[in-house]
């Protein structure tokens, strides 16, 4: 009961609020959702508004089937279809009203010409054969397509603007930022972002996140020389905590876990020598599965923004290789060498990202990772390397 009294209450305000357009001419909003507390929900969302003075159209290009015909392997190899659905409204806002997601429209300052552009454009792609459109966390999202429609009717005056400027913003720092409230989702992104992700994007490619483009969007100018937005109108009160601001800074955190994970197996080491064997097989166990992963992500998906990722030299796959071998070691002389090279193989692994990191002024950003692991390779291997000498 208490449901439908808020929809009716919130649907009441909509009209209220659209009511002294009824005759009004053509608006072209920008409408951005907040952040949601879904892990998936993390970097907000956008559409666009078209009202004609009649029912408020909302144009929102975040849709997805997961009933479609292999939908689970796209997926994964980042093959996702996308489609842009027409819908009302008070429809569109009920979700994240229900959500507790906040919701702003901005009212864009365009003459008639372009407000039509935009409207004919949207109803074109709206249609079932045109909705479809090939997805990418970056570069093609449900925020580009709103940028990239509203630049079209502009005749790429809002590109103009936007590639003038940059906030030194990377597409690791956004997603790291974004996803922070959810841990393994924000290290994941670290973890699994190569190079390509850290080259300083201008404001244009900022905008695949929602917000960033709702900031852009405050600061351009229309067509006409005034700001482009003639209105921000909040629709929707954000309940939920925000992300944070800036990218989270945590490499004393992170040395000080290394430091004290290596400082644990020295103790164990020295106490509990069987324990420590254990821990030792497991880390490399751990470095060989995360290995893989990176570098099958790399071979075999279409997430083009982990390809060459050097933490494969943290979380090197060679560490199978040791791990395997330490059990077949004292069969023969030949199998001990194997084994040895191969836990020296790792550590120096290790070390080459290091050089890497610090022998280009292009390198990966990805010195948490290196203050977190190199202590544990270091002392592993050392551990190891002396237990065989023993013998």
């Amino acid at each position: 009961m208490a449901n439908k009294t808020l929809r009716r209450l919130g649907a009441l305000m909509l009209s209220l609020l659209f009511a002294g357009h009824a005759l009004a001419e053509l608006r072209v909003g920008v409408m951005t959702m907040q952040p949601g507390s879904i892990f998936w929900e993390r970097f907000g969302h956008n559409a666009i508004i078209i009202d004609d003075g009649s029912r408020p159209m909302s144009y929102n290009f975040g849709f997805f089937d997961p009933t479609e015909s292999e939908f689970t392997g796209n997926f994964i190899k980042g093959r996702m279809n996308y489609v842009l659905a027409a819908l009302p409204l008070e429809q569109d806002l009920d979700y994240y009203r229900r959500a507790g997601r906040g919701v702003s429209i901005q009212w864009l300052d365009l003459d008639e010409a372009q407000k039509r552009k935009i409207q004919s454009r949207l109803v074109f792609l709206a249609k079932p054969e045109n909705a479809r459109y090939r997805y990418d966390y970056f570069i093609n999202n449900c925020a580009t397509q709103v940028r990239d429609v509203l630049d079209e009717a502009l005749d790429g005056g809002l590109k103009r603007q936007m590639v003038a400027s940059s906030l030194g913003n990377t597409y690791r720092s956004e997603s790291v930022r974004l996803a922070w409230p959810e841990k393994w989702m924000a290290l994941g992104f670290d973890l699994s972002m190569g190079r390509s992700g850290d080259k300083p994007l201008n404001r244009w490619q900022d905008a695949f996140i929602p917000m960033r483009l709702q900031q852009s969007l405050r600061e351009a100018k229309g067509p006409r020389g005034g700001p482009l937005v003639l209105a921000e109108q909040p629709v929707l009160p954000d309940t939920l905590a925000p992300p944070p601001a800036e990218l989270p800074q945590w490499s004393l955190t992170a040395t000080a876990i290394g430091l004290a994970l290596a400082a644990a197996f020295f103790f164990i080491a020295g106490r509990a020598p069987r324990l420590a064997k254990a821990l030792q097989l497991g880390f490399w166990g751990l470095c060989g599965l995360i290995g893989t992963l990176l570098a099958l992500i790399w071979t075999f998906t279409e997430h083009r923004y982990t390809y060459a990722n050097e933490n494969l030299l943290l979380f090197s796959p060679l560490a199978w290789l040791a791990l395997i071998l330490y059990f077949g070691r004292t069969r023969s002389e030949l199998g001990r060498k194997v084994y040895l090279l191969a836990v020296k193989a790792v550590a120096v692994s290790a070390v080459l990202a290091v050089l890497l990191k610090f022998g280009s002024s292009s390198g990966q950003s990805n010195m948490i990772w290196i203050l977190l692991t190199l202590p544990l390779h270091w002392l592993v291997a050392k551990t190891a390397l002396h237990a065989e000498a023993r013998k």
